[in-house]
Order: C-alpha cells, then structure tokens, then sequence
C-alpha cells in the first residue's frame, strides 16, 4: 500500500466543496501546484456508479478501479454499473440507501469510490492529497475513511459536527483492525447509544498491509471546541480548519440565541469570532476559512500565527472544478453583473445547520420539485415505537415524514440537498412523469448550488476573463510572496 511522507506543512488548502465539486481532477492539480488539494468524500459511491452509467468516456474511473486492491470488488461494480454507451437519457439506476446494518457489497463499494477518487486525485506527482468528509454523515464514513486510506490519502478533514472518535478509527484502521462510531439515534440516549462497526478484513481486506495513518484536521468554528478536540478526542488531532461563517455550505449556528435578520438569515456577531490567540495557545497548527481568499487575507492569517489559510470559493468556479462547465459560467457572469443573491438560509437544509444558497434571475433559491427522498444521505436515525431503528428527512414528502412520527413544521422550508447539489455537478436525475395528454415527458432534478460569500466580490478576481484556472488562483494567493512554508 502507497506511503507518503511530508516535510512542511502547506500554506494553502482548497476546500472539500459540496457533492462533486471538489473532484479530483482540482484536488490533483492544486496539489500538483505544491499546496494541499482536498477531494469532496460527500456521495462518492453515488458520483462513481453515475459516472459509470455515463460511460465513463475518458477510462479514469475504470482506470482507478483496476487498481483497486480487492480486484472482485471493481469486476462486480462494473458489471453492475457500466454502460459503455451511456444511458440513453434513462434515468441512473441508485444505490440501496444507507442504515446501520448494510451489505458487504454496499460497504465494499463506498471503499472503491473513496479509493478511485483520491488515487486519481494522487496521480502524477508527489503532493499530498486530503479528503473531506461530513461528521454528521456517519453511516458511511468508517468505509469512506479506509477506502481513502487504501489510495493513500495524506489528510482527513472533517466538520459538521464534533468528530471526537474519528482519530481512533484512523490508528485502528490504518493497522487494517476493526473501528467503531457511536451512532447517533434519536430517542436513544449517548450512553445507550449502538455502535457502527466497519471491520477491514471482513470487507476484503488482508491484514499485512501496510497502511499510513493520514494526519487529522478538524473543522471548528470555536476555540473551545478546538480545545476540547486537542484534549480529549479519542487519538491525536494534528490540526485544525477555523472557518468563520461567510464560508460556503454549512455554517455553524449563530451563537446569537436564534435571532433572524430582516430577510430571515441568523445574525452573527463577535461571540461567533474565534479566539485565535487561545488557537494559538494550542501548540497545534491552525488554518483560517471563510473569506480569506487573497494574498493580504493570506498575509494576516500568517500574522496571526496560522499556518496558512483555506480558499473555497474561487478554487469552486475553476475550470477543473466538478460544477457543470454551462452552470459555471452563468453562475460566474452573474457574479459579474452584480445580480446574484447569496442567502445563509436557516431552513434549507435538512440538517438543521444553515446552509448558504445562490441564486439569480431565473434561477430562485427554492427548487421546484416533487418531494422524494430516493439518496437518503442526510436522512435522521430515530427509534421507532417498536424500539428499532428507522429513518426519516424533513426535506422527504411531508406526509411520510409525520407518519414516522417527525413534525409537520419541521419539514418547511427543506429542500433536497443530495439531489439538487448532485445535479449542481451535471448528473441530474432524469425523472419520467405523465402529463394529461398520457405523453411521456422527461424532467430532470434542479440544481442547488451553495458558495461563499466571496461569489459576490469575485468580478475583481476575474477582470476580462470569462474562466481561470486552479493555478490561476494558487498564482494570485501567492502574489504576495507566500508560498509553502
């Protein structure tokens, strides 16, 4: 199994953005530029088996997946997945959703489609490649987690929620030995809390391999969360992402006590600023997020005693990144018009995190589509009346949410995030409907698409350009003389 070894810390990190859009032919080329590129682990075995279905027309996925190590594993996916001719507008055939207990095969693909990302990701040079995965997400996370590792990944970055266990299931994985999370199940308190258990040789694996344990950076929106994290996870902690809440996607709540603005976005404040000098008191190295997209953002995070600094926005609308390339440009000439909205919206998100969402004339905030839940990644565990585990989303049709015992209030306002930022990244699902007139027609599922508030300033960056390129923004960052440490 593939070792790396690492000198010096990098100065630039680009962000693990959304479903796709942080792929790895962006992470490959920021790290190629000498900085940390970061693949988005969010959906990955949805991402690759749609891939597949595409056709897969350039050979890297098939590429990727003959270098896996478990060969049977690749030959079953591909025989399943694969149309060499693509799939003819049909609709793409989905994965069975995840719960605690899944199959072998279910598992064993969602450590292909970690692996084949981060290899590609790690191919051609000698950089370090990370991959960034949501706490919250906890179903598929120990099998995400190994499959990276299979490939070699160099970082692991995780927020959206406290990821205390997570440095312990990467000694243990790393030595090819069973890991365990505790399972988040509401009704169930923590002490009581069942177990998700991934255990490497039961999914393939051998046990002589040998593994590199990926350095650890949590992301955190306080200091003290950091220093809990620092003190009392469950292995070491290299590092930490402090992302402030102009960042795109998820923010932390507002520490404001719940209070909306005007146009019903949480307020922050000054209680929601980090303390860097307790970060600094740390002893860890610390990276800032969240408009800090140029070279004097990257001068003062220095300052400040950083290591350096995460950029998402500008490496988000990049040439190699995974946002459709005609949605990419609208979405840029609007930035450039000044026409565009950004909205920290409460609401939108299932997960009860806010969650930043773009749009322009044409193209409203809220998506129009009929309610369906068919990926089910944000999908809440609870226990049933009959005291087993079921599942529900407020974002899934209301009715069926209620009769799961879940609120009728908590589903306004929730939109589908799995499948609106899947289609955000050109793999839409096609949806067969019947109009009055009995004639089949075809429809396909809305893009969402979330950024950072620096969307909104990024006409500067871009001057005459219509498009720029990853080096491009690596070039500006470092025009002020920094570059890796």
């Amino acid at each position: 199994m593939p070792m790396t070894t690492q000198a010096s810390l990098p100065v630039i990190i680009q962000g693990g953005m959304g479903v796709g859009v942080s792929r790895w032919l962006l992470a490959r080329e920021v790290s190629r530029l000498g900085q940390l590129g970061v693949v988005s682990g969010t959906a990955l075995d949805s991402l690759l088996v749609r891939r597949l279905q595409d056709g897969d027309t350039d050979g890297e996925m098939r590429r990727a997946i003959d270098a896996f190590p478990i060969p049977e594993v690749g030959a079953s996916v591909l025989r399943r997945y694969f149309l060499p001719n693509g799939r003819d507008g049909q609709p793409y055939k989905l994965l069975p959703l995840y719960k605690q207990h899944v199959s072998v095969a279910r598992q064993q693909l969602t450590m292909l489609a970690n692996f084949v990302e981060v290899f590609l990701a790690k191919s051609g040079h000698d950089g370090v490649v990370g991959i960034n995965l949501l706490t919250k997400l906890q179903l598929p996370n120990l099998a995400s987690l190994y499959g990276a590792m299979l490939a070699g990944v160099d970082y692991v970055l995780m927020g959206a929620g406290i990821p205390r266990e997570i440095p312990l299931a990467l000694d243990l994985l790393a030595a090819n030995a069973p890991a365990s999370l505790r399972f988040d199940v509401e009704g169930i308190a923590a002490a009581d809390a069942p177990l998700l258990t991934f255990d490497p040789v039961a999914h393939g694996a051998d046990v002589t391999w040998r593994l590199t344990r990926p350095r650890f950076l949590a992301i955190v929106a306080a200091s003290s969360l950091a220093a809990t994290l620092a003190r009392k996870a469950s292995g070491r902690v290299d590092g930490f992402v402090v992302e402030g809440p102009t960042a795109g996607g998820h923010n932390a709540p507002a520490r404001g006590g719940g209070a909306l603005s005007a146009t019903g976005e949480p307020i922050y404040g000054e209680r929601d600023a980090v303390d860097l000098a307790k970060m600094r008191e740390l002893g860890l190295p610390f990276w800032l997020a969240g408009g800090t997209g140029s070279p004097q953002q990257l001068h003062h995070a220095l300052a400040q005693g950083a290591a350096g600094i995460q950029v998402g926005t500008l490496f988000a609308y990049c040439d190699e990144s995974g946002f459709e390339t005609e949605l990419k440009a609208t979405v840029l000439e609007h930035a450039r018009m000044g026409d565009l909205a950004i909205r920290t919206d409460p609401r939108t998100s299932p997960t009860g995190f806010p969650f930043k969402v773009v749009s322009w004339p044409g193209h409203p905030a809220t998506l129009e589509r009929e309610r369906r839940c068919d990926l089910g990644y944000l999908r809440n565990a609870y226990q049933r009346d009959d005291g087993r585990i079921g599942y529900r989303c407020p974002a899934e049709p209301e009715q069926d949410y209620v009769n799961k015992g879940g609120l009728l209030v908590d589903t306004v306002g929730r939109q589908c995030v799995c499948n609106g930022l899947i289609s955000a990244v050109g793999m839409p699902q096609a949806l067969q409907t019947n109009e009055p007139t009995n004639e089949p027609t075809k429809d396909e599922e809305p893009a969402l698409i979330t950024s950072g508030d620096e969307l909104l300033h990024i006409g500067a960056f871009l001057g005459s350009r219509a498009s720029y390129t990853a080096r491009d923004v690596v070039e500006y960052l470092q025009s002020g003389g920094y570059a890796s440490s």
